[in-house]
């Protein structure tokens, strides 16, 4: 893998590279939005994959905000990546999908990987970003009563302060117990203009928000707030997929069973069954999903493009 630019390694910092563009944002209190790597390389296909990862860099940087797209290259944590790092991760084979469990791992060993929710809230709080922006996030599996599975984003968001936007939990999931959990952690859940949090590809998951809030001023101040109290961990901002992208919720669940069972029957099982489910749901969409996961991604990039200038500025 080549690169196209010399990168700039910050003092305090030892394991993160810093993109020059990112490093002089962050010195001079500028809005940064961190951005994650994971669907590049396992969200979506190439060349959807890095055509869409450019295209939430550029929602960032019209709204008047600098992306950081992160991930781990060579031992170090990269905080902005060039051209040539994101063309080689949209089309390599055997990249890790990293979370808190083996986040060091990958970086002691040298080895290449793409950050879900929960290792890019690390990295971004290592590199001193407040505001990340992502698809979904994960959360409690269906029939976790069984398989323990629970994404550990839940937990990164109890314990680090990062804000994460996106459009919910991702619809495969099991939303009740997922917002459920987030609720027993202690973690906010802002329903930006919305009465129902969104549930990823529809607008209203028939759960009512347990925050509304309408402007981004309006976040920026309960975070500040949140600070001045002591109070830990991060927040979650849930931002509906505009309405003339959005697959409607008896659609979604109907698809979501049918993959579901297919997961089951081709014994997929751990960090594989996201991915397996996305793509399946691609197929049952006949591509709509993707669409769908474009849209949702690009507008929730500019909402904490947003947010992060509303943190800068005041």
């Amino acid at each position: 893998m080549t690169r196209t630019s010399r990168p700039v390694t910050l003092s305090g910092h030892p394991l993160c590279t810093f993109a020059p563009g990112v490093a002089a944002a962050l010195d001079a209190g500028k809005a940064v939005v961190a951005l994650e790597s994971t669907i590049i390389t396992h969200g979506m296909p190439y060349p959807a994959n890095v055509e869409t990862a450019r295209a939430v860099e550029a929602d960032v940087r019209a709204e008047g905000a600098v992306p950081a797209t992160i991930a781990v290259f060579e031992g170090r944590i990269h905080v902005g990546l060039t051209d040539a790092q994101m063309d080689w991760l949209g089309q390599a084979s055997g990249v890790l999908k990293l979370s808190r469990a083996d986040l060091a791992h990958a970086v002691a060993a040298g080895l290449p990987g793409s950050t879900t929710v929960a290792a890019t809230m690390i990295a971004a709080h290592l590199a001193g970003i407040a505001v990340f922006a992502t698809g979904g996030i994960g959360g409690v599996h269906r029939h976790a009563e069984n398989t323990f599975d629970i994404s550990a984003d839940l937990q990164e968001l109890a314990m680090t302060p990062v804000t994460v936007v996106c459009a919910g939990a991702k619809a495969i999931l099991d939303l009740p117990k997922t917002f459920e959990m987030l609720e027993t952690l202690g973690v906010p859940v802002i329903g930006y203009g919305c009465d129902h949090l969104p549930a990823f590809w529809s607008r209203d998951s028939a759960i009512a928000s347990p925050i509304r809030l309408d402007h981004p001023r309006q976040i920026a101040d309960m975070l500040r707030t949140r600070q001045a109290l002591g109070l830990k961990g991060g927040a979650l901002v849930c931002n509906p997929v505009p309405a003339e992208n959005e697959i409607a919720a008896p659609d979604i669940a109907r698809l979501v069973g049918q993959a579901l069972a297919d997961a089951e029957a081709a014994g997929v099982s751990a960090k594989a069954v996201t991915p397996y489910l996305l793509g399946r749901m691609l197929d049952l969409t006949e591509g709509r999903s993707l669409a769908t996961n474009i849209a949702l991604i690009r507008n929730n990039a500019r909402l904490a493009a947003r947010l992060a200038l509303e943190l800068a500025q005041r």
